[in-house]
């Protein structure tokens, strides 16, 4: 855990020095003003929290500016640890869409609380100035992967997600989107891990099962409930690919598609079995096939499975 974060705050440090590098090049090609958005967030903030920024106008300007340049860099190191962090989970993409996709998400991370706070809104701007502002994102996202790729242990390489790994991670999603603690707990329940860590997965089984039945249970289809049921999904597929030392990528992505599946599906099938039969009659199938589903396609997933290495579906070694 201490290489990850060490090796995501030295990516997240080269990204922002890159970033503001190109913003500043940007500066003087272009002679604009610089950005004063992120001071703009600290003031509001200071303004909603009612914690003023001390001082009389021109140094409490002058702290403003620090406040929102310490915040911009705080955040591009928290995408380097989160950055580094994927990739110890076993995230692979090639180098170009990595480094998009780094970039991506640090303009994300910078830009959500202006938007939140009503200083922005996505896709304001001409097409020049929606490329401008996502030149410097980019220059992060290439410092930042470099860094990680050239920070990695190359003792235990990540081998191409298999076919048969992927589709084993959309069932396993399927379950997780009708029950979202068999995404973790599944796994765990067929490995050879210890006993109470097996012991405490069957728990959180147990009581899902039991708070799905209650008439106070949030609907499946809720913001919260899916994105918990998301997440199971993803732990699931990181379990089964870290077993296997496979890319995490397309598993992922299969296992998110799976849970969407699995959500609608059980919303829908408890829907027209309301009318049917009683409501735990349905949620009793609806535990029965998510358990078989899961414990189905979740076989040991600590265990040496270097042999299975038919159907690869491409990716970096």
């Amino acid at each position: 855990m201490t290489s990850v974060v060490n090796r995501g705050l030295l990516a997240g440090a080269a990204g922002t020095a890159a970033l503001n590098a190109v913003a500043h090049v940007g500066t003087v090609v272009r002679g604009r003003t610089a950005d004063d958005l992120p001071g703009q967030v600290v003031e509001r903030l200071s303004d909603r929290f009612g914690v003023p920024v001390p001082g009389p106008k021109s140094e409490r300007s002058n702290r403003v500016t620090a406040l929102g340049a310490l915040s911009g860099t705080a955040t591009g190191l928290a995408v380097g640890v989160l950055a580094a962090a994927a990739r110890s989970a076993g995230v692979r993409l090639p180098a170009a869409l990595e480094a998009v996709a780094v970039g991506a998400g640090a303009m994300a991370a910078a830009d959500a609380p202006a938007v939140l706070l009503g200083l922005s809104s996505p896709g304001s701007g001409t097409a020049g100035d929606r490329i401008t502002h996502a030149v410097p994102p980019l220059g992060y996202g290439i410092a930042a992967v470099a860094v990680l790729r050239a920070t990695e242990n190359q003792d235990h390489p990540v081998e191409p997600a298999t076919t048969r790994l992927v589709l084993r991670s959309a069932v396993l999603g399927v379950a997780a989107g009708s029950r979202s603690s068999l995404g973790s707990a599944a796994p765990r329940l067929r490995s050879a891990g210890s006993r109470s860590a097996r012991l405490g997965a069957l728990a959180g089984v147990a009581s899902e099962l039991a708070l799905d039945k209650m008439p106070f249970a949030p609907p499946r289809t809720s913001r919260p409930e899916v994105a918990v049921r998301l997440f199971g999904a993803v732990t699931g597929a990181a379990a089964l690919s870290r077993g296997e030392r496979r890319n995490l990528a397309l598993p992922a992505l299969a296992a998110v598609a799976g849970a969407a599946l699995g959500t609608w599906a059980g919303a829908g099938w408890r829907q027209w079995a309301s009318t049917r039969m009683p409501g735990w009659q349905a949620g009793l199938i609806e535990d029965v096939t998510a358990l078989a589903l899961a414990l189905a396609v979740s076989r040991d997933a600590s265990g040496d499975t270097s042999g299975d290495t038919s159907g690869d579906t491409g990716g970096e070694h």
